[in-house]
């Protein structure tokens, strides 16, 4: 997505910048010689790895530097599950590089083309009301401050900066080593069961409580609730995977390939919409089946689109999601994508989502070709009426003036940054937007 002199774009295609150049850094030494180089010419730097934030968070319009070659391992302690990964790490190679140690990450999102650094740092989460975000595993970090100095961060090093560093936000420095609290390898049961709508969300609370992890999907213009339940078990656990033939199908075929021509359809005949997803509730969304965490807990998304999500107060969801189920109807939109709704319990990261409250999270997308201004301002109002926080690594409108009545670690946060980052060396502007000039 970058070449010299040319304009990187996200994955989403919401955001885009044509930096003056881009340094692709093999080393922490050499994001070290880079910031330096930036900050004596006066020109701003910032880290992107996958780029699957869909704001404009890791833009870089100085010095652009693509963690593509800072990957893989450096040390791994079977005995204490401590991990350390270099940061532009993808999330999908993290299995391999851990298996040898019978490691596995404790939570994970449903997509796995992320950086290790850019998902904590944006606060990316998973699903289970008693597992925290992918943040909450970090037990260390390394930055390059504006200083060009080394800042290690963990328990035993400036502890008092962890809670506040871990998500953020590309604001602080560019994160170059991560290391993670991993757990015992284990094996995960998935149920994949279509459900009455109501019926779901009637007994929401105890399912979500009764679940390692619970989610559920939903098409608009249906009744159905397509709910998934994970139960963790010893690693010993007979395995079950899908068979190849019916993943394949299932992920490649119906999920992507079917779904995105679809999508494409609807843009010009949006009447396709209700029946198909009426159809797509029917055929999709039943398995049972048992595999290797990381093989449950992600999923295939070749389709591309444009997200918003926000965290809730856990309490809130059902009455949130309701009043989202009436604007649809109430405004006549035909919505082509599904509402994601997952759950996380409460951290201490000051400026995660979930911090200081069990939380949920309702999710609404649209098609990357599809103009998402009008459906996601309405769910914003909503979601905000109901104590909502915006994902940071997906569309909202907020300003730092309501983002701090929102976080109450908010002004430690910057404050924090106001002292690694002074002049701003990791700035832009979609970080002056939501952190304040």
């Amino acid at each position: 997505m970058t070449r010299p002199g040319g304009t990187w774009q996200n994955w989403g295609r919401t955001a885009q910048v044509r930096p003056v150049r881009v340094e692709r850094p093999r080393s922490p030494e050499g994001v070290q010689r880079s910031v330096v180089a930036a900050a004596s010419q006066g020109l701003t730097v910032k880290a992107v790895g996958a780029g699957h934030s869909f704001t404009g968070i890791a833009a870089a319009p100085g010095v652009l530097l693509e963690l593509d070659d800072l990957q893989g391992l450096v040390s791994a302690d079977p005995q204490t599950g401590r991990v350390s990964l270099l940061a532009g790490t993808r999330l999908h190679r993290i299995p391999a590089l851990l298996k040898p140690h019978g490691l596995a990450m404790q939570n994970l999102g449903d997509i796995d083309r992320q950086s290790i650094s850019g998902a904590i740092s944006t606060g990316t989460h998973g699903t289970g009301a008693r597992f925290g975000g992918i943040g909450t595993q970090v037990r260390g970090l390394t930055l390059v401050t504006a200083a060009g100095e080394f800042l290690r961060i963990d328990e035993e090093h400036n502890s008092d900066l962890l809670a506040g560093a871990v998500v953020g936000l590309g604001a602080l420095g560019i994160v170059v080593e991560v290391t993670l609290q991993c757990v015992p390898a284990f094996v995960m049961h998935a149920q994949d069961v279509p459900l009455p709508l109501d019926e779901t969300l009637a007994s929401l609370g105890e399912r979500v409580a009764d679940a390692d992890h619970f989610e559920f999907y939903w098409h608009p213009h249906t009744d159905v609730a397509l709910t998934k339940t994970q139960t963790r078990l010893p690693e010993s656990a007979p395995r079950r995977p899908l068979p190849p033939v019916q993943r394949w199908l299932d992920e490649r075929v119906l999920a992507n390939g079917v779904f995105g021509a679809f999508c494409a359809v609807s843009r010009v005949v949006p009447a396709v919409i209700p029946p198909f997803n009426r159809l797509a509730a029917k055929v999709t969304g039943d398995a049972d089946y048992a595999d290797r965490s990381h093989r449950v807990f992600v999923h295939h998304r070749g389709v591309r689109f444009r997200e918003m999500e926000y965290a809730l107060p856990a309490a809130n969801v059902g009455s949130a999601f309701d009043e989202l189920r009436r604007l649809i109807t109430a405004r006549g939109w035909r919505i082509e994508f599904p509402v994601e709704v997952r759950f996380a319990a409460a951290d201490d990261l000051w400026l995660s989502t979930a911090s200081g409250r069990d939380s949920a999270y309702i999710a609404v997308h649209r098609y990357w070709r599809v103009d998402p201004r009008e459906y996601f301002d309405a769910v914003e109002q909503i979601m905000l009426d109901h104590g909502g926080r915006p994902h940071w690594g997906k569309l909202h409108s907020l300003s730092a003036a309501q983002l701090r009545d929102r976080y109450p670690r908010f002004d430690d946060f910057v404050a924090l940054r106001d002292r690694l980052d002074p002049d701003r060396l990791f700035g832009n502007r979609h970080l002056e937007r939501i952190l304040g000039a």
